[in-house]
């Protein structure tokens, strides 16, 4: 089944044998896997059972049922997946299911760190996918040029296909990862000097003569 785009383009089928036949992967996944770069310990899940990062896996687990992550009071869920620098996104990688548990689509904001869901409704995403009901691995490639600098991603699903629940096996992410800038270094400039604080002057004795003619 191919999967709706947004902006109604369609990407290909996406399954194990697309991944490593397209990707050149290996056990390790894609070449651009982001999965070393997401900050783990600090992906939140909003309404949700569980914690977000149970569904933040390797790319060996990405087929294990046995860990998912499923909405709590309604069928609506936040993730927000935070990373360790600043990233360009390819592509989103996702697992969900089964049957009418599957979300009826995902919306993606970049750089809302703290959304919940009084933001969603205020806020537009950069981009939103349709989700149909598949138990693969299904890839969603992003438009790339509006996903640059991301420091944080947060998916947001509104509902599932009919189900009192949502559930998520698998959150995956592609792209380029670059190392985040160190902070500015910030010189102090005295207003006015401590001799205590400087080497003496040669041939000074440290005794100066401050008087002006």
């Amino acid at each position: 089944m191919p999967h709706n785009h947004h902006d109604g383009h369609c990407n290909h089928e996406s399954n194990d044998n697309d991944h490593e036949h397209d990707h050149g992967t290996s056990d390790l996944g894609p070449n651009d896997n982001l999965f070393p770069h997401i900050d783990r310990a600090n992906v939140v899940a909003l309404n949700a059972t569980r914690e977000g990062s149970v569904v933040v896996k390797p790319w060996d687990q990405r087929n294990n049922e046995e860990a998912f992550l499923e909405s709590d009071a309604d069928d609506q869920l936040i993730i927000r997946i935070p990373f360790t620098g600043s990233i360009k996104l390819r592509s989103l990688l996702l697992k969900t299911g089964p049957g009418d548990q599957t979300p009826t689509k995902v919306a993606l904001f970049s750089n809302q760190p703290s959304m919940d869901f009084n933001d969603v409704s205020d806020k537009m995403p950069v981009q939103e996918f349709n989700i149909p009901q598949d138990r693969n691995v299904a890839e969603y490639a992003v438009k790339t040029a509006k996903f640059n600098n991301v420091s944080s991603l947060t998916l947001f699903f509104p509902a599932s296909q009919g189900a009192d629940m949502t559930r998520i096996y698998y959150v995956g992410l592609l792209g380029h990862w670059t190392e985040r800038k160190s902070d500015p270094v910030i010189t102090v400039y005295e207003t006015q000097a401590n001799l205590a604080d400087h080497e003496k002057i040669q041939g000074t004795d440290g005794k100066f003569n401050t008087t002006q003619s």
